[in-house]
């Protein structure tokens, strides 16, 4: 109980033992491990990212669909018959298992007219509950599946048959194999031609069953009970046989996970519970007791918490067995979530198969108590348990004692497991901790597949779909999960609501609301440099040193793989040495002064840091005019002192091999283009020479040294007063940036700056009116770039030379200047001219509102 924070300190009182916490301090327990935590989980808990992230649109995936068809979300594949079958709304496909795109066959599962109006009769809506969701896909033999359909709230069961893809036309009623609502969790196995389902029994939903349907025996079902089974949430369901090494002689047994609401634990609310119960295959129910029911039926509480933090993940989202050739080696994956979402983390455990069934063998059970005034509780019970052990299955031992089969069980034993099915010891995963945490990411599906890599061990590779569309891949090495890559395989946001694996196709099969996507297991091809690959620490993959490629391994022929490279540590030493990037061989980028320069640099790694160097000293985020981004640097009007190398270095950190990596992953040589270009006129810009020089109306003049500014107001020139800044740029060049100096600027008027000179006059062109406008975004990246050199305005008027565009920033709170160039700050207008640039900073950058830069 101490999983959930529970008394520690028991008290023992008759054949059972009750906690000593009170009723109202038990919920408060409880609540403050699941709310009180959240805010410390969230922020401090561990959490995975993902190495690479691949857009939908850069891959090769292959996907189907069709028009006016829905819900593709049940899956079986058949590697006999090398297809995939999937169940939608009111049609079944056979698709080919190696393209998904590729339909065989088709064959259509409509509602009934009848059965379409008692379903509207009953409240339901006819475009969308009232019609046939195809639930159930479940190979019977070698020559058809058994299907089941929610068939407008009255759910039906067919044989589909694989000759001619055509439906028996015989159906059946459906009631405890598929759901009724198609929203409703459910979930179903099939193992040697008998159906097992863990569903609703009733129309409202209100009565689950767990329920065994075979041709030659009678229906098999559970109790119906909150003891057995209390609002559960079922998510799957498998077989795991005893195998023929077995020497107890035991039956095989069906698992079935689900969350339901707690019976043990008190609440302010409901508190969800993640279960796992098991039966017996060869169960017949019991002769006199639980006629016609499980007499092996029992459950038990899986647990996935962080023990650190005293957090536990209380709802299990799906689960996926992985079967090793030996059944001890046999591995239970799930997926958890916390039932309060806006924690906002993912987790995923593991489980051997020994820890669970020592539970269901050797656990101590739990029954209903009358504690505190007649209220009941549910508490370990401590008397004697009656032999043979309840639930158990029908082993040697029992043989022995005449009890060939459930049928010759003791009532004693059927009436204790009928009232004892839950058992207090709970199931803790691998290590007692998760494999894998990852924060706002709500994990929906998972499978998993064992890989042998080329240093001959044993991977566990594993996928998990999201509730965005988008597959984790992570690979466990040395009991730590590395998160290889994220790929967004769904066009849009949905979630995925299947996902099986292929090994033979090396392939995933996704199925949601809007189609069904295929998608290798890897993408080698991907990685250009031996570096990535190797640090991408994907079984699946390996460096080829003569064609310089990152190859699959399961696709190279055997002879070659001696030669790969491979670290599942990560350890990119074993690269071959690249070639030396000299600097005469990096890219050359001419600008004009004053304009801004973009230098691309691409990061495939999220776990890589981005270091530029400009003439081998480390840029900062600090750095006046510098934008590092994403993408590469951005370098906003670029000055003489701007010119040199620049360098984008990848720098990433490997825990399995304890080092950084470093490498160049580009350069670029950045001088000023000086030579002049003729007039032209682009956008709102006008250019005009002076003196030999290109002029453009970004409110600032370079040109010769009697240049003067002066403005115009709807034509009119102003007597207001105007404030020049002037600074020599050579014998006969001056930059000059003018203020306009009056009261509050006329709304709808036209300004206009003039540039006269004795080698000619330039009068900006732009329609600079005074207008009423609404506050534009702005990057806050970008702010912070220039909060610092707005703040700092002398300063930054002594270094025109280099801030060669019109800082726009708009004071007034009301008013605006419609132009890039022209700014009103305070009640002054800013006017520059610049000969050498083709125009302003990005107009979008500028455009904004006092409140937004202060």
């Amino acid at each position: 109980m101490n999983q959930y924070s529970l008394a520690d300190v028991m008290t023992d009182k008759g054949n059972f033992t009750v906690p000593k916490l009170s009723e109202s301090n038990m919920g408060f327990g409880v609540l403050g491990v699941f709310l009180g935590l959240l805010l410390e989980v969230s922020t401090h808990g561990p959490h995975g990212v993902p190495r690479t992230s691949w857009r939908h649109q850069d891959l090769d995936l292959m996907e189907f669909s069709e028009p006016g068809i829905f819900n593709y979300s049940t899956l079986l594949l058949s590697e006999e018959r090398d297809a995939l079958y999937v169940g939608a709304r009111e049609a079944i496909f056979e698709l080919s298992k190696k393209n998904v795109s590729v339909r065989n066959k088709k064959v259509q599962w409509p509602v009934t007219e009848k059965s379409m109006n008692m379903c509207t009769l009953k409240g339901k809506s006819k475009e969308r509950e009232c019609l046939n969701y195809i639930r159930v896909l479940q190979a019977v033999d070698d020559t058809r599946l058994y299907v089941c359909g929610t068939h407008a709230f009255q759910p039906q069961c067919d044989y589909l048959y694989f000759g001619n893809f055509s439906l028996h036309g015989k159906p059946e009623d459906g009631r405890g194999k598929c759901s009724f609502d198609p929203s409703q969790s459910f979930t179903t196995v099939m193992a040697d031609g008998v159906l097992y389902s863990g569903t609703a029994y009733n129309f409202l939903g209100s009565e689950p069953i767990i329920s065994r349907y075979s041709p030659t025996q009678s229906l098999l079902r559970t109790e119906y009970s909150t003891s057995w089974l209390n609002e559960p949430s079922f998510v799957f369901a498998d077989v795991i046989r005893e195998g023929e090494n077995g020497a107890d002689g035991e039956d095989d047994k069906i698992y079935f996970f689900f969350t339901e609401v707690s019976v043990e634990y008190e609440f302010f609310g409901k508190l969800f519970i993640p279960r796992v119960a098991r039966v017996c295959k060869g169960d017949l129910g019991g002769q006199r007791t639980l006629q016609k029911k499980w007499t092996s039926f029992l459950k038990a509480k899986l647990v996935c918490s962080m023990p650190e933090l005293n957090f536990v993940f209380n709802v299990v989202r799906d689960v996926f067995i992985l079967k090793g050739t030996d059944r001890k080696n046999t591995i239970i994956y799930g997926v958890f979530t916390s039932q309060w979402g806006n924690v906002g983390l993912s987790a995923v455990c593991a489980y051997e198969i020994k820890d669970v069934e020592d539970v269901f063998s050797k656990g101590k059970y739990m029954q209903k108590a009358t504690v505190e005034q007649s209220h009941t509780k549910w508490v370990r019970y401590n008397g004697i348990t009656p032999t043979p052990r309840p639930g158990a299955c029908i082993n040697n031992q029992m043989r022995l004692q005449n009890m060939n089969n459930s049928l010759h069980l003791p009532d004693k034993t059927l009436q204790f497991v009928k009232d004892h099915p839950l058992l207090e010891d709970p199931i803790l995963p691998i290590h007692n901790r998760p494999r894998l945490i990852t924060k706002d990411v709500n994990y929906t599906q998972i499978v998993v597949e064992r890989v042998q890599a080329l240093d001959k061990i044993t991977y566990d590779v594993i996928f998990t779909g999201t509730d965005k569309g988008v597959l984790h891949k992570s690979v466990l090495v040395e009991d730590e999960v590395h998160i290889v890559e994220e790929i967004q395989l769904l066009k849009n946001a949905e979630p995925v609501k299947n996902l099986l694996l292929s090994s033979e196709t090396q392939c995933l099969y996704a199925g949601s609301d809007l189609g069904v996507v295929q998608s290798p297991t890897a993408f080698c091809g991907r990685y250009s440099s031996c570096v990535d690959c190797i640090l991408a620490r994907d079984p699946y993959c390996a460096w080829h040193p003569k064609t310089a490629t990152c190859v699959n391994i399961f696709d190279t022929a055997s002879q070659t793989l001696r030669g790969l490279i491979q670290s599942m540590k990560g350890d990119a030493n074993m690269c071959p040495s690249v070639p030396v990037l000299f600097r005469k061989d990096y890219r050359h980028v001419a600008v004009k002064l004053g304009s801004s320069a973009e230098l691309p640099c691409l990061v495939h790694s999220n776990l890589a840091q981005v270091m530029w160097k400009s003439n081998d000293s480390v840029l900062t985020e600090a750095s006046r005019f510098h934008l590092i981004a994403e993408n590469g640097l951005l370098i906003y009007s670029v000055a003489p002192e701007d010119q040199g190398y620049y360098e984008c270095w990848s720098v990433e950190w490997s825990p399995a091999a304890g080092r950084n990596f470093s490498r160049l992953l580009a350069g670029y040589t950045l001088t000023l283009d000086l030579l002049p270009r003729p007039p032209h006129q682009a956008g709102h810009v006008v250019t005009t020479t002076l003196g030999g020089h290109d002029a453009a109306t970004t409110g600032a003049a370079e040109g010769p040294s009697d240049v003067h500014i002066h403005w115009l107001v709807n034509g009119h020139s102003l007597d207001t007063p105007i404030k020049e800044y002037r600074r020599p740029l050579g014998q006969r060049e001056v930059l000059v940036s003018s203020w306009l100096q009056e009261g509050p600027l006329i709304k709808d008027a036209r300004y206009n700056c003039v540039a006269e000179a004795s080698t000619g006059n330039d009068v900006s062109e732009v329609d600079l009116r005074l207008s009423i406008g609404d506050e534009e975004n702005i990057p806050t990246r970008d702010l912070s770039q220039w909060r610092g050199a707005l703040a700092e305005h002398e300063q930054l008027l002594k270094r025109w030379e280099k801030a060669w565009v019109g800082l726009s920033v708009l004071s007034s709170p009301v008013s605006r200047l419609d132009c890039v160039c022209v700014t009103c700050v305070g009640f002054n207008l800013l006017c520059m001219f610049s000969f050498r640039l083709p125009g302003c900073f990005r107009q979008e950058y500028w455009r904004s509102a006092k409140s937004r830069f202060l």
